[in-house]
C-alpha cells in the first residue's frame, strides 16, 4: 500500500497553481482517514475536504470545470447527458434489504460481485486524482437526519452538493457518513467487463451504504441517488417520504403539493402570503413535514425575470450553479431562452437564495393536499374534492398527460402515470407510501383536492388552457376554507366531487362536461381516460385496500 501523504511545506499557495495542495495526516482527524481507508481512497493524489464555496470556485476554475458568467454564476456543461440515465441504476440485491425493495423496471438488480469489482476499478482510478469530500446532511427533522458523505471527482460536483444538501457550517469531528455517495464522472465502464449496462452507472448498495456513480457528468444524479435513498429509509422509520413542494401560511396551516413536472407544482406553491418549506423532496413524519434538503435545483430554461422573480435572482448570483446554460460569449450574460445544448437547463442554489422561506425547513402537519395534474384530455374538473381513499388512488395513479409536440411521435394527448407523482424513485411497493399517506390524512382530517392545470372545453388544440388566474383562486379557496363548506355535484365517470361556486371564479368552467360545445363527444374523452386510469391501477390491484379498489371505476 502506498505510503501516505507527505506534507506538501513549498507547495505554492495560490489555488490556480498546477501543483495541487496535498492534505496532510494532522489536518485530518484519524477517524476521516480510517473511513477514506476503508473505500481504497486515503492515498489519492489530493484529499480536499470541506472546502468553501469560494475556494470550490478557484478549485474549478484552475481545472478548467466551467467558467464565471456575468453575474458570479458558475457555468458547466455536462456533456453527453444532459439528464439522468434511469436505465443504468441498479440496486445490489443482498439479503438485508432485498425483501423490501419493489423489483422491476425501475428497481433492477445487480450482485454484489458486479458492485465490489466494479467499486475496486473507480477506488484505484480516484486514487490517480484529486477527490473531493463534503460531510453533509439531509432532511431538515434532527431526528430523521441522515450524515451523507460525497465525494467527488469534479470541484463543481461538490459545489452543487453543497449548495443542495444541509451543509454545516463547521462539519462536527466525530462525523461519521450514513451513506456515501462515491462520484467519478470521467470513469467509463466497460459492459462486457463490469457488468453494467452502459458506460454509465448508478448503483445503489443499501448493505455497504454507498451510492456509486460513473459515466456522467449530470450532477442530478447525485440528488437524486440521495432523495432514493430516502425513500427506502424514512418508511422504514414510518415517515412518508414525498416528492413535492410545501409551503405554510401565516397562521401555520401548512399545505403540500403534488405534481409531475408541467402541472404547477413549483408556480402554485410559490405565494408571498405562505412561506416555503422546500419545493421539491420532503418527508411526513408523526410530528409534521420537513423539507429533505436545503437548496433548489430548478429547471431555467424560458425562465422570466418577470413571471418567476425569486428564481430567476437566485440564478444570477455568486455561488448558483448553472448546468448547460448558454452564455454570450462577451459578455457572459446568461441566454435563458436558448436550448441549443439541452431544454432540461438547471440551477442549483441553496435555499437561502429565495425570500420568504421557512428558516427551519419544518411544518405541523398539512391541513391541506393538492394533487396537480394537466390534463390535456380536458376532461378533469378544474378541481374536485377527494376522500381520503380518492386521494390514496390518485397518489397511486400520479397522472398527467403530455400534449402533441412535446416528444417526437406525439401526436394526440397521451396519458402519463408516475407512481406516487415521482416513480423512478421510489424503491418500496407504492401501495407502502400509499398507506402513510391514508394513515396521515386520516390522522390529521387533512382536506384533499384535484387540481387540473390543463384544457378545458376540449382536448389539447381544440380546448383552452385553464387560466392561471382561475387555478389560483381555487387553490387559495382550498387553502383559506373557503370551500369547506360549499356545495359540491358528483362526476360520474371518476366519482369525484366537483363545487358548484369558488370564489373569484366562474361557475360555468367548474363543470368540465358543461364547458364543451358537445357533450357526447366530452362523455366519449371522459370514459376512455376513466378506461387509462381503470387499467394502470391494475398494477397495484394485488396489495391496495379493498376500499381503495372501489375507487378504480370500471367504465
Amino acid at each position: 500500500m502506498k505510503a501516505r501523504p507527505k506534507t506538501a511545506r513549498n507547495a505554492p499557495k495560490s489555488p490556480f497553481s498546477e501543483v495541487a495542495t496535498i492534505l496532510t495526516l494532522p489536518s485530518i482527524d484519524e477517524r476521516f482517514h480510517a473511513q477514506l481507508e476503508g473505500l481504497g481512497l486515503a492515498n489519492a493524489r489530493a484529499i480536499h475536504r470541506d472546502l468553501s464555496v469560494a475556494t470550490l470556485y478557484e478549485h474549478a476554475l484552475r481545472r478548467g470545470e466551467g467558467e464565471l458568467g456575468a453575474d458570479g454564476q458558475f457555468v458547466v456543461e455536462t456533456g453527453e447527458h444532459t439528464g439522468r440515465s434511469p436505465k443504468d441504476k441498479f440496486f445490489v440485491r443482498e439479503p438485508g434489504s432485498e425483501a423490501n425493495i419493489d423489483w422491476g423496471d425501475t428497481n433492477k438488480a445487480t450482485t454484489p460481485h458486479v458492485f465490489d469489482a466494479l467499486f475496486e476499478r473507480v477506488a484505484a482510478f480516484l486514487s490517480q486524482r484529486e477527490i473531493y469530500t463534503l460531510d453533509t446532511y439531509v432532511g431538515a427533522d434532527e431526528r430523521y437526519r441522515l450524515p451523507v458523505r460525497v465525494i467527488t471527482q469534479y470541484a463543481w460536483h461538490s459545489l452543487f452538493a453543497r449548495n443542495l444538501f444541509l451543509t454545516p457550517e463547521h462539519t462536527p469531528p466525530d462525523f461519521v457518513p450514513g451513506f456515501t455517495v462515491v462520484d467519478a464522472a470521467e470513469f467509463v465502464a466497460d459492459p462486457a467487463r463490469d457488468g453494467t449496462r452502459s458506460g454509465t452507472f448508478i448503483l445503489m448498495n443499501l448493505a455497504r451504504k454507498i451510492v456509486l456513480i460513473g459515466g456522467t457528468r449530470y450532477a442530478g444524479e447525485i440528488k437524486k441517488s440521495v432523495f432514493t435513498i430516502m425513500n427506502y429509509l424514512m418508511p422504514l422509520r414510518g415517515v412518508l417520504s414525498m416528492h413535492c413542494s410545501a409551503n405554510v401560511g401565516h397562521a401555520g396551516d401548512a399545505a403540500i403539493f403534488f405534481g409531475l413536472s408541467g402541472t404547477g407544482k413549483t408556480t402554485l406553491s410559490a405565494d408571498s402570503e405562505r412561506p416555503l418549506v422546500g419545493d421539491d423532496e420532503h418527508g411526513w413524519s408523526a410530528d409534521g413535514v420537513f423539507n429533505f434538503e436545503g437548496g433548489c435545483y430548478a429547471k431555467v430554461i424560458k425562465l422570466s425575470r418577470k413571471a418567476e422573480p425569486e428564481i430567476w435572482a437566485a440564478s444570477h448570483r455568486f455561488g448558483s450553479v448553472l448546468e448547460n446554460v448558454v452564455l454570450d460569449p462577451a459578455t457572459r450574460a446568461l441566454d435563458l431562452e436558448s436550448e441549443s445544448k439541452t431544454e432540461n437547463t438547471r440551477a442549483a442554489y441553496p435555499v437561502g437564495f429565495i425570500p420568504d422561506t421557512v428558516p427551519s425547513l419544518m411544518s405541523g402537519h398539512p391541513k391541506t393536499i393538492i394533487m396537480l395534474t394537466a390534463d390535456a384530455f380536458g376532461v378533469l374538473p378544474p378541481i374536485a374534492k377527494l376522500s381520503r381513499e380518492q386521494a390514496m388512488y390518485h397518489f397511486l395513479s400520479g397522472y398527467t398527460a403530455k400534449v402533441a409536440g412535446t416528444e417526437r411521435g406525439v401526436t394526440e394527448p397521451t396519458a402519463t402515470f408516475s407512481t406516487c407523482f415521482g416513480a423512478p424513485f421510489m424503491v418500496h411497493h407504492p401501495t407502502v407510501y400509499s398507506r402513510l399517506l391514508g394513515q396521515r390524512i386520516a390522522d390529521h382530517d387533512v382536506a384533499c383536492w384535484l387540481v387540473n392545470t390543463g384544457w378545458s372545453g376540449g382536448p389539447y388544440g381544440i380546448g383552452k388552457r385553464m387560466a392561471i388566474a382561475h387555478t389560483r383562486a381555487m387553490v387559495n379557496a382550498a387553502l383559506d376554507g373557503a370551500l369547506a363548506k360549499a356545495s359540491f355535484e358528483p362526476e360520474p365517470f371518476f366519482g369525484l366531487a366537483i363545487p358548484r361556486e369558488v370564489p373569484n371564479v366562474p361557475s360555468d368552467v367548474l363543470n368540465p362536461r358543461n364547458a364543451w360545445t358537445d357533450e357526447a363527444a366530452y362523455d366519449a374523452q371522459a370514459k376512455r381516460l376513466a378506461g387509462l386510469f381503470y387499467e394502470n391501477f391494475k398494477r397495484f390491484e394485488a396489495q391496495a385496500s379493498d376500499a381503495v379498489k372501489r375507487i378504480a371505476i370500471k367504465p
